[in-house]
């Protein structure tokens, strides 16, 4: 995917194929590669685009969900874009939340994969043992129904991320941030398509958070995914592309 990774400014990208946009937003511990399938599916009649989130690089005290919002509006406004379709996993679909709530006449509809926003169980408080290997890999199989999904250069990036400073006191930044930002009195007020995909073996965002989320949008669809956990997009990218290619076919998107 580095092939088609852009530097416009303060954004760094990929963007392919042509139509009406959809934006992708990876969560705290996702990659841009998460969206692979996704890309190569959807870019033939939309024109899909991964921001990487600026999770490690802003300020600390400004380090939220709010303004990972901010900056998607700052590159929605980068590229002109009157409104866009926003996916998003897990942090992302957080994110897709807040500025939807900031920016409703913006968004043309939301795709919401083990999103949080409601409720969560994260990594934890605190990285004990980040040093210990086995224990990163224990914790990221967690991520997946089949822990064959959590291989060694997905260990090996998790297990460089929790073992800088840097980085971790922004993960907990932005963990107690989602905390904070509970989206359940805004749901009702998002008059817009949504689409729920969801994995009935998330353990993180478990299936009554989805459950939840498609009782409190107002134009909501969810669709279950078996033997999924947290990450469908990556477990099952075809049945995901599957039921996102439904959704986007019956609400005309």
């Amino acid at each position: 995917m580095e092939e088609y990774l852009k530097t416009e400014g303060e954004f760094q990208f990929i963007d392919k194929g042509q139509g009406k946009p959809l934006i992708l937003l990876h969560g705290l511990f996702g990659a841009l590669s998460n969206f692979k399938e996704v890309l190569d599916e959807f870019s033939q009649t939309h024109r899909v685009l991964i921001p990487m989130l600026p999770l490690y690089t802003m300020p600390l005290l400004s380090t939220g969900v709010k303004s990972l919002a901010e900056f998607l509006h700052r590159f929605m406004d980068h590229h002109q874009f009157p409104k866009a379709l926003l996916l998003g996993n897990s942090l992302g679909g957080h994110v897709a939340l807040v500025y939807t709530k900031m920016h409703l006449d913006r968004v043309e509809g939301l795709i919401l994969t083990a999103s949080s926003g409601l409720y969560e169980n994260a990594f934890g408080s605190s990285f004990p043992r980040r040093e210990d290997k086995e224990f990163i890999r224990q914790k990221v199989a967690l991520t997946f129904y089949d822990p064959k999904h959590a291989d060694d250069a997905l260990v090996d990036e998790c297990f460089e991320v929790v073992n800088d400073r840097n980085r971790v006191v922004r993960i907990l930044a932005l963990a107690k941030s989602a905390i904070r930002h509970n989206m359940a009195n805004d749901l009702v007020n998002m008059n817009v398509p949504a689409c729920l995909i969801w994995g009935k073996n998330d353990t993180i965002t478990p299936p009554e958070v989805a459950d939840e989320f498609h009782h409190l949008l107002p134009h909501s669809e969810l669709y279950w995914i078996d033997q999924c956990g947290h990450a469908p997009m990556m477990e099952h990218p075809a049945l995901f592309n599957a039921h996102l290619r439904q959704w986007l076919t019956l609400k005309n998107l």
